[in-house]
């Protein structure tokens, strides 16, 4: 299964180390698209062809909470598999991102937590 995987993050060099780490996870990887807020990530995913989103919470013009729920309400993008990659990891915050169906990493990540977070969120682990 190639996949087609958005990071959004206001972060340029966020997103360039989660780009480098999904580039050596060994996935069958074959387009990743990057947009620097949930506003952005929304007109990325509208594109059509992602299969798995990285986003981040605290971000201007558009929050990756509220870009969740804009994915979760649309039915054409509902099931897409999202992993939040943050620094804002309360456990009434992990708890909230797990109800709307969402995984989490704590930012900074290991690699490896990475991996295993996408692994996870496409199904394969």
């Amino acid at each position: 299964m190639a996949l087609r995987v958005l990071v959004v993050d206001d972060s340029a060099v966020m997103r360039s180390m989660v780009v480098k780490v999904l580039h050596m996870t060994g996935l069958p990887i074959v387009e990743i698209r990057e947009a620097e807020n949930g506003r952005a990530g929304l007109d990325a995913l509208e594109l059509g062809g992602i299969d798995l989103a990285l986003v981040d919470i605290n971000m201007p013009v558009m929050d990756g909470l509220t870009m969740l729920d804009n994915v979760r309400a649309n039915p054409k993008l509902a099931s897409l598999p999202i992993v939040v990659v943050s620094t804002e990891g309360s456990d009434k915050r992990i708890k909230e991102l797990k109800e709307k169906g969402a995984s989490f990493i704590r930012k900074p990540f290991a690699p490896e937590a990475l991996v295993d977070a996408v692994i996870s969120a496409i199904g394969g682990g």
